[in-house]
């Protein structure tokens, strides 16, 4: 368990458009197979040290004609930012997917912050 102390948490969140393929007729609408889609978000703020990241579906807009199958998650996180990454697999055709996120970690003392001994 991390604990945090609570006046130096910091919470950040966002909402994006992960892809729209179906625009595009791109991998992950016409493709077959193991697929991937990788975008890179930044923070805010920077964190003291790599946050907890939670992501979440908010749109899903699939083929109802074929198996419906994601797997999306935050990796390479750090103090600045991460990748989230939509996986799929087999026949599955995703036309787009939104994704929100948040983040939760420990940042720096605000500069007017006073530290008594």
């Amino acid at each position: 368990m991390r604990r945090i102390n609570s006046y130096l948490l910091g919470i950040d969140s966002g909402s994006d458009l992960l892809f729209a393929d179906h625009e595009t007729d791109g991998k992950m609408w016409a493709g077959k197979g193991a697929r991937e889609v990788r975008k890179t978000l930044r923070f805010s703020a920077p964190y003291r040290e790599a946050p907890h990241v939670m992501v979440s579906v908010s749109l899903w807009d699939t083929d109802h004609q074929t198996n419906q199958r994601i797997d999306i998650t935050a990796e390479n996180i750090t103090t600045t930012g991460f990748d989230m990454v939509c996986r799929t697999w087999g026949d599955t055709r995703i036309a787009r997917i939104r994704a929100d996120w948040t983040a939760l970690g420990e940042v720096d003392r605000p500069q007017d912050d006073w530290v008594l001994y």
